[in-house]
C-alpha cells in the first residue's frame, strides 16, 4: 500500500517535523510496492527527508499545487561507469573546449534554469519554488551539486543532483545552447567515476540520457544495488 505521511495538502506539511541533514525518516519500503512508482505522500523537502528518500530509492516528484509525491519507479534509469558512452561528436565539443565546465560555481542559478526550462507534454514545472528553497539549502550543506556550462561567461547549461557517498542521484538538466547539458552532465560524470562513484540514478528513462549509456534496470535490483552502495544492507 501506498503510505500517507499527513493529509494532502499542497506543497510541504507546516505541521511535519523539520529534519535536520542528520536525522532520518523511515518511508514505506518500495520493494514491498507493487508496480507502482508512488510510495508515498505528504511530509517536508526538510534535509533528512530528503536524504532519508534518497538512502530508501526515493525521491520528491510533483506539480505546484499538489501534495508532495515520493517515487521509487520501477525499473529504474541508471548509468553506470562501464557503460558511460561519449559521441565521436560530444568528444570532439569537449576536447575543443566549446564550453567552460564548471562545478558546483551558481548551483541557484541551474536550479532555476531547469525550472524555468519547457518541456515537450509538460504543462509547468516540478522544480516548485519549495524544492529550489530545498535543494539550494541541500547545497549549502553540501550534499547538492551543479555542473556549468558557460559559453563567453554566459551560463549556456548545466545540470544538478544529490550525492550521497559513492551514489549519485541525478535530479534535472537545461540547456540554451546545443549540447551544453550533455557536455555539463559528460564531464560531471566523468568526474564523479573518477572519484570512486559507483552509479549515477537518473530516475525514468530519457531519450537524451539513453545516448549517454544509461540502462533500465528493476526496482529490486537498483534497491540491492543502493543498500550495497550506501552501506546501509545485508
Amino acid at each position: 500500500m501506498h503510505g500517507s505521511l499527513a493529509s494532502p495538502q499542497s506543497g510541504p506539511d507546516q505541521n511535519f517535523p523539520y529534519l535536520d541533514e542528520n536525522k532520518r525518516f523511515s518511508f514505506p519500503d518500495p520493494a514491498k510496492t507493487r508496480r507502482s512508482s508512488i510510495i508515498a505522500w505528504g511530509g517536508n523537502l526538510s534535509p533528512g527527508m530528503l536524504l532519508s528518500a534518497y538512502e530508501q530509492g526515493l525521491f520528491p516528484w510533483y506539480s505546484e499545487g499538489e501534495p508532495i509525491v515520493w517515487h521509487s519507479p520501477d525499473p529504474r534509469f541508471v548509468l553506470f561507469p562501464e557503460n558511460l558512452h561519449i559521441s565521436a561528436s560530444m568528444k570532439k565539443t569537449l576536447r575543443r573546449r566549446q564550453f567552460a565546465i564548471t562545478f558546483n560555481q551558481d548551483f541557484g542559478a541551474v536550479i532555476t534554469a531547469c525550472a524555468e526550462t519547457k518541456r515537450p507534454g509538460q504543462r509547468g514545472t516540478w522544480i516548485t519554488p519549495d524544492m529550489i528553497a530545498a535543494y539550494r539549502k541541500l547545497h549549502s550543506l553540501g550534499w547538492a551539486h551543479s555542473a556549468e556550462a558557460y559559453v563567453s561567461g554566459e551560463l549556456a547549461g548545466g545540470c544538478y543532483g544529490v550525492r550521497m557517498g559513492n551514489a549519485f542521484f541525478a535530479e534535472s538538466m537545461f540547456f540554451r545552447k546545443s549540447n551544453a547539458s550533455k557536455a555539463a552532465l559528460l564531464t560531471l560524470a566523468q568526474k564523479l567515476f573518477s572519484e570512486g562513484v559507483r552509479f549515477i540514478d537518473c530516475q525514468m528513462h530519457t531519450s537524451h540520457v539513453e545516448t549517454l549509456g544509461a540502462v533500465e534496470i528493476s526496482r529490486r535490483d537498483f534497491l540491492v544495488l543502493l543498500r550495497e552502495t550506501l552501506g546501509n544492507g545485508e
